[in-house]
């Protein structure tokens, strides 16, 4: 341990107790692990606050002595923005977790899991409108700062709609706070917006003001297999004219993936394999005497009229969970496979076709042993891309060099982190990356909270020489 880590450590005893603290040698591998099998480097120590007045004692400290901090909530992002490079320090949100309710808002700390805003949602009559696969580990504050999508972001928007005030620390100790929930504010800039999906880069989010929803009193979805992504397309086309708000979510499988996973399930599979694409779609609505024959009517003039060649609709709760048990064993697929790369991206849906045939050809090109895998959220045109390949390096090359000229996003949801940073400038321009570098000065002069994340300043020189805006 340096001296300079001592001398720190010695102030932050005065402000936190013993449990808060958490020293290197006893931190373990927890800290360092990621969900895609990375590991990172030890951290210099571990922080881990209760309040927000700490969180303020804690970055004032660090930025006092130019201790840089990695912030952490669930650790289930996959774009490595909460791993530990070395000299870091961690600064983890677990044990900020409280909600607390009012009206149609909930207030809840950075820590809180997904999974307990819903529940807590949900005891009082009313939906969150954001539901992700790690939802009981997942917590607010991460979700808040790489922006979170999910399965319903149709219906609900992405997790930036859901988000009414937030409470968050600057790298100074400075807190801001805007918990009124008002949902009509001009009142002078609206900071709350750049610290969702800033990844933790412009501050530390501690409490969020959470917009909630009706609880819908109708959840029916359909399993549907298709002849092309054209027709799957066309469905979702039809599906919004006749059904409106009615339609929550709309997720897509191609082929060869649901053979895959089929093989290996222990429920039976809903539909025969052997279609190109499958589409999980459901609706929520309020009206249980006529949403689902509205649904069911919709679904048969699309099979009558040949754009869905086969379909299964719920019947009972019991079948509609399992119906989207099929959507999730993807996810216990796809990580049960060695040596698998995964993008997640974004595709205008005008676009898509051509961009799945063009980036297969060229992935088999060098290739013609690579297995590629694809599923994704179709209704938001977001695509969780998938390859097994002895040339990982090219693979992402090619999809991402492809997501660019369909003029696409190289990340849906899951941020940009440390891993695909590389790739920001073929989505983004020069001038909007030095925006953002200008944006990272003014916040954050000293560089402490989680440097080279999104982007990297320029090596030979410092946060202080970025121009200002």
């Amino acid at each position: 341990m340096s001296q300079k880590v001592a001398e720190l450590l010695s102030r932050l005893e005065k402000r936190l107790d013993r449990s808060s603290m958490v020293s290197a040698n006893d931190a373990g591998p927890r800290y360092q692990e990621d969900p895609d099998g990375k590991t990172g480097a030890p951290p210099e120590f571990v922080l881990r606050p209760h309040t927000t007045g700490e969180v303020s004692d804690i970055l004032r400290l660090c930025n006092d002595a130019r201790q840089r901090l990695v912030v952490q909530g669930g650790r289930t992002g996959l774009a490595g923005a909460a791993r530990i490079q070395p000299g870091e320090a961690v600064l983890s949100l677990e044990r900020i977790a409280a909600p607390d309710r009012e009206a149609a808002t909930i207030v809840a700390e950075a820590g809180a899991p997904l999974q307990m805003v819903q529940d807590a949602a949900d005891a009082a009559g009313l939906l969150f409108g954001v539901d992700i696969g790690a939802r009981g580990t997942a917590t607010v504050g991460g979700n808040v700062a790489t922006n979170a999508g999910g399965i319903r972001v149709l219906r609900y928007g992405m997790y930036r709609a859901q988000v009414l005030g937030l409470e968050a620390v600057l790298a100074d100790g400075s807190i801001l706070t805007s918990l009124k929930g008002l949902p009509k504010d001009n009142s002078g800039y609206d900071l709350n917006q750049l610290f969702i999906g800033s990844e933790g880069t412009l501050g530390v989010v501690t409490r969020a003001c959470l917009r909630l929803h009706p609880k819908p009193s109708t959840e029916v979805n359909a399993f549907c297999a298709l002849a092309s992504l054209d027709a799957a397309i066309a469905l979702l086309g039809l599906l919004r004219q006749r059904l409106g708000p009615l339609l929550s979510a709309y997720e897509v499988n191609f082929a060869p993936l649901y053979g895959a996973m089929v093989a290996g399930m222990d429920a039976p599979a809903p539909l025969p394999v052997g279609s190109p694409v499958y589409v999980l779609a459901e609706i929520q609505g309020s009206e249980p005497d006529r949403d689902g024959e509205r649904f069911a009517a919709v679904l048969m003039q699309a099979v009558e009229d040949g754009v869905i060649d086969d379909v299964v609709v719920s019947q009972s709760p019991r079948e509609f969970r399992a119906l989207w048990a099929v959507r999730e064993d993807a996810n216990r697929f796809l990580f049960s496979i060695k040596d698998l790369i995964g993008v997640d991206i974004s595709i205008p849906l005008a676009r898509m076709g051509t961009f799945l045939k063009e980036a297969e050809a060229a992935i088999q090109a060098i290739d013609r042993n690579a297995d590629i895998y694809v599923f994704g959220h179709l209704g938001d045109g977001n695509l969780h891309y998938q390859v097994r390949t002895m040339d990982p390096a090219a693979a992402y090359d090619i999809v991402y060099r492809g997501v660019a000229a369909a003029g696409g996003g190289v990340s849906a949801e899951h941020g940009i982190g440390l891993d695909k940073k590389e790739w920001l400038h073929l989505v983004r321009s020069d001038a909007e990356i030095a925006a953002m570098r200008r944006l990272k000065a003014a916040f954050d002069p000293n560089n402490i909270l989680n440097a080279g994340r999104v982007f990297d300043l320029a090596p030979a020189a410092s946060i202080r020489d970025v121009p200002p805006l």
